[in-house]
């Protein structure tokens, strides 16, 4: 039995005009089937978590105006109000499950995007060696099918057997084309259907596609080799600058605070030749340390997405930094805190 018919309830909440987009966004990241099950069992979890947040925090604070006003309108206002409460909670938690789940799924298409094409120009070669050879261009897609091909295989092996039953040849191509956010490959996809229906060599122009492919990979990779020293200065600055000057200014706020402490007590203002007196600062270091925790965060993780910019031309890449660059960050931190910190003290001891 299925658990509270998850699927037509989550199916139900997709509208019929979305489906068709969002398969072919699934299809990006290679799901193949539609997940109304999932969205019917987020749902029901999302319920669930409301209700318990309502019953624990929220609803012992609506039992204090049962006092203040007449049974039948509490009962009226708490009904109304904990159905107002409950769907606005469920939204925002299912809203916020959907947004990290659009924004995993947007890097396994990036992810499967970039395999497919680096593995694209080997594969493109195999064909055209095995029209060379005298084959059919079915034939040669069936052929080129190779296990170092990955999930490239899986896919032309499912466009070859479209055609080969009989589907149309620009049909299951451009159906292949589409599973993949890439330029790329739609650019070649279109040239080489192009070149099937006005019956022209298919394959002179696939080995001109190979060479253009891997021409545009050695560029791709002199451009990543050639923007090297920004992403390293890049690294530098948030890895090891930014933390030791946060270290630095914690240990002069502290150092200041202790000079200050000194000479406010040290006179009052009528015993001061010079007519004032020092007060002491009132800022708290803790503070200070927690808020240069969450600037070194904010940094690291506009720093990833810059440094894949200048690498791949695409933020998506850059997810894969955030984790070092907050992880080195922070633990530079923590060190020069502690070095600066037996630096400055010696100094006010001395």
């Amino acid at each position: 039995m299925k658990i509270l018919y998850s699927y037509e309830f989550g199916r139900a909440f997709v509208p019929k005009s979305v489906r068709p987009n969002l398969r072919r966004y699934l299809l990006k990241a290679g799901i193949n089937t539609e997940p109304y099950s999932f969205f019917g069992l987020m749902f029901y979890a999302g319920l669930f978590i409301s209700i318990m947040i309502h019953i624990m925090f929220i609803y012992p604070y609506m039992v204090s105006y049962k006092g203040t006003m007449p049974d039948i309108q509490y009962l009226f206002f708490t009904g109304i109000s904990t159905f107002f409460i409950v769907a606005l909670m469920m939204l925002l938690l299912n809203g916020l499950i959907i947004v990290f789940i659009y924004l995993a799924l947007d890097i396994k298409i990036f992810n499967r995007t970039r395999k497919m094409e680096e593995i694209l120009p080997d594969f493109f070669e195999v064909v055209s060696a095995n029209l060379k050879g005298g084959l059919a261009f079915e034939r040669a897609l069936w052929m080129a099918i190779k296990p170092k091909f990955g999930i490239l295989s899986n896919e032309i092996a499912m466009a070859a057997k479209k055609v080969m039953t009989g589907h149309d040849v620009d049909e299951a191509l451009r159906e292949f084309a589409g599973k993949y956010d890439s330029p790329m490959l739609r650019r070649s996809m279109d040239l080489i259907i192009s070149e099937l229906r006005e019956g022209g060599k298919i394959s002179d122009i696939i080995g001109n596609i190979v060479y253009d492919l891997k021409k545009t990979k050695e560029l791709k990779a002199e451009m990543s080799a050639s923007v090297l020293a920004y992403i390293l200065f890049i690294s530098i600055i948030v890895i090891i600058i930014s933390p030791i000057l946060f270290s630095l200014s914690l240990n002069l706020l502290e150092v200041i605070q202790h000079i200050m402490g000194l000479l406010s007590g040290s006179a009052g203002a009528q015993n001061s030749p010079m007519g004032f007196a020092f007060s002491s600062i009132a800022l708290d270091p803790n503070h200070f340390v927690y808020f240069s925790h969450v600037a070194l965060g904010v940094i690291a993780i506009f720093a990833s997405m810059i440094v894949s910019i200048i690498e791949k031309g695409s933020i998506k890449g850059g997810i894969k930094y955030i984790p070092i660059y907050l992880a080195a960050s922070q633990a530079f931190y923590f060190i020069s805190v502690k070095v600066m910190g037996v630096i400055f003290g010696n100094l006010i001891n001395f």
